[in-house]
């Protein structure tokens, strides 16, 4: 999901990725899946360096991103080329943590800026699956897209019932 930067969510999405490790280059064939039924497809090529750091390359990033592992973390730093509106394109620099936890599940969380201004950021959660589950998966990512219209419209009712609840000039709502 993607929040500005005072909280709200704007956008959610799922991501489908596929990876090939050739010994030498990482590829990751990501297809996006937007609540508001967007698709997009982003292609990373990802090396590891001589000094043990990362670098990347996909169509829509601006040079290279750079990244360096700690422990069960990823630091990965670029500039995205986001398009903003049909033919409209602006620069934004992106600063991921990305920090492998129990079970396999990659926890990312990045802060996406312009001139140094946070807009907001971003949060995703992934999950390995096998080979065998992913041909079942790709007719569950359809059905996450109605999932996630749903969860958005839940989550909107939700966050009127805490801000009710939560203001003091407003009587409990049950």
């Amino acid at each position: 999901m993607f929040e500005d930067r005072f909280g709200t969510v704007r956008r959610q999405f799922v991501v489908e990725i596929e990876g090939k490790w050739d010994g030498t280059e990482l590829t990751l064939n990501e297809d996006f899946t937007f609540a508001d039924g967007e698709k997009s497809n982003r292609v990373w090529r990802i090396r590891k360096l001589a000094d043990g750091s990362y670098e990347g390359r996909a169509d829509d990033v601006i040079g290279v991103a750079t990244g360096i592992v700690g422990g069960n973390a990823l630091h990965w730093r670029y500039v995205l080329d986001l398009e903003i509106s049909k033919g409209r394109t602006m620069a934004v620099q992106l600063d991921d943590w990305m920090f492998l936890q129990p079970h396999g599940v990659l926890m990312n969380r990045a802060r996406m800026s312009k001139f140094g201004i946070e807009l907001g950021q971003i949060t995703i959660s992934f999950s390995k699956i096998s080979q065998e589950t992913s041909n079942g998966n790709k007719a569950a990512t359809n059905q996450q897209s109605d999932v996630l219209e749903t969860a958005r419209a839940d989550q909107l009712s939700e966050s009127v019932r805490k801000v009710a609840t939560q203001h003091p000039s407003i009587p409990h709502a049950p």
